[in-house]
């Protein structure tokens, strides 16, 4: 249950690592699973704002380990006077759903409910623990998936999610510097088995390929973050623009205002127009309707395609989204 992992300070009197960037309102929650990485976090805050942190703790129930973490929360909770809740969910996955996806999705659920429940709503903030090495692989991931720029842009330091503030304060301090923090104040952490388990595309990529991307580019994690606040930041823009041109296209769109569009704002503003709709679409069914979209030049002909779990089809001289 402790740290096991080998002291590696690199220096006497590590400090914890920076919270200057992260200002949420008070009393705030931190995200607490027991690791090293969100026992870092909630001594950093607990020492930033004394009396003002709570915590809580979701238990999947998927292992055998489940009972030990939460125990550990509670010790770790009791010692430094923070209040803590306990929460049990079912994160089997459904079928065809991954399991982390199933396990990410009960995680969030379950941090509204209890934050909406047990204190009554007064708090909206959250502080979640993922740090530059979680970026890197989160990034890593999106590739590998020929992810576009919202992929790219990996984890954003703040979004709203469920009525919650999602903060993530550490995205720029490697993991090791936090497990070395740790080490120097005496606290121990829970080590879950599954973050051995190579059957997980996230941890080949810690495991494998993070070891070799340290050797070739020792500041790959700076870098990588760097090239996600870029990508963050053009997509941002690429939204703006999607807002001007659907004033333009109409909602639902006009083919003739479509097609008197480049290309590349069409898929743009497509892909705005279905997310409001809160469609899911594939590059590929894109750029299929790109492609009818273009080929639309007479009154005859017909649009029918299939996009997320409805289909596109043209009425009259627009287009719509059908799920029937």
């Amino acid at each position: 249950m402790a740290g096991s992992m080998t002291p590696r300070l690199t220096r006497a009197n590590l400090t914890a690592p920076s919270l200057a960037h992260f200002s949420p309102s008070l009393p705030f929650a931190v995200a607490l699973s027991g690791g090293a990485d969100s026992c870092a976090l909630l001594l950093a805050c607990v020492q930033r704002w004394p009396h003002q942190v709570r915590a809580v703790h979701v238990h999947h129930g998927l292992q055998a380990a489940a009972d030990e973490f939460a125990s550990h929360c509670r010790n770790l909770c009791e010692r430094w006077s923070v209040p803590l809740v306990v929460t049990h969910v079912d994160a089997h996955p459904l079928s065809g759903e991954s399991p982390e996806d199933a396990a990410r999705q009960a995680r969030y659920q379950a941090f509204s409910q209890v934050l909406e429940t047990h204190w009554e709503g007064s708090i909206k903030d959250l502080a979640l623990a993922q740090h530059a090495d979680d970026q890197v692989e989160t990034m890593l991931l999106a590739l590998s998936r020929g992810a576009g720029l919202p992929g790219l842009s990996a984890m954003p330091a703040l979004a709203e999610r469920g009525g919650l503030r999602i903060h993530r304060p550490w995205l720029d301090v490697p993991a090791q510097q936090l497990r070395d923090w740790l080490l120097q104040e005496g606290v121990s952490w829970a080590e879950d088995p599954t973050n051995q388990d190579q059957r997980y595309t996230r941890n080949r990529i810690r495991h494998q390929l993070l070891p070799v991307l340290a050797l070739a580019f020792p500041a790959f994690r700076q870098t990588f973050g760097r090239s996600a606040r870029h990508a963050a930041q053009a997509q941002s823009v690429l939204d703006d623009m999607a807002l001007i041109d659907l004033q333009q296209t109409g909602i639902p769109p006009q083919l003739a205002a479509l097609q008197q569009l480049s290309i590349p704002r069409q898929a743009n503003v497509l892909r705005a127009w279905l997310s409001q709709r809160q469609v899911s679409c594939s590059t590929a069914q894109i750029d299929q309707l790109l492609h009818q979209i273009d080929a639309c030049r007479t009154r005859g002909h017909q649009i029918d395609i299939k996009v997320g779990d409805g289909f596109v089809r043209r009425v009259g001289g627009h287009i719509d989204w059908y799920n029937f």
